[in-house]
């Protein structure tokens, strides 16, 4: 058991390895951001985490909430780091602010232009006659 309490190591490491970021400079960010607590703290990259704490993490529009079950201190296989904690499922009224907060973010999305920059020949073309037409 003494051995448990012993391993430690770097937060934004951990979530790199347990897989819930992609990259350790993802995690960094997302830590920086305040998007990461642990123990219901804010939590900076470099906090030393440990076996049992709590860890919550704030993507878009879903709050994801975790136990630390171990820590290893390399990359492992992603069916071996879903072994590194438990994941908690959200509450009725977590799921239902989800949806609700998930159709927000799609209905911004679709407002907004899907290309940026210049306009290609043919949309060119269709924004003077729309000028011209208006011009009249």
């Amino acid at each position: 058991m003494a051995e448990h309490e012993d391993k430690s190591i770097r937060l934004d490491k951990w979530l790199k390895i347990a897989r819930i970021y992609k990259t350790r400079s993802q995690a960094a960010e997302a830590c920086s951001q305040g998007k990461v607590q642990v123990n219901d703290r804010v939590a900076k990259p470099s906090r030393v985490i440990k076996i049992g704490d709590k860890i919550s993490v704030k993507n878009k529009w879903r709050m994801r909430r975790f136990d630390v079950l171990d820590i290893v201190n390399k990359s492992i296989k992603a069916d071996l780091a879903k072994l590194l904690y438990h994941e908690h499922e959200p509450t009725q009224e977590e799921k239902e602010a989800e949806d609700i907060r998930s159709l927000f973010y799609k209905s911004t999305r679709m407002s907004h232009p899907k290309f940026k920059g210049r306009p290609t020949k043919k949309e060119r073309r269709e924004l003077e006659k729309f000028r011209n037409k208006n011009r009249h």
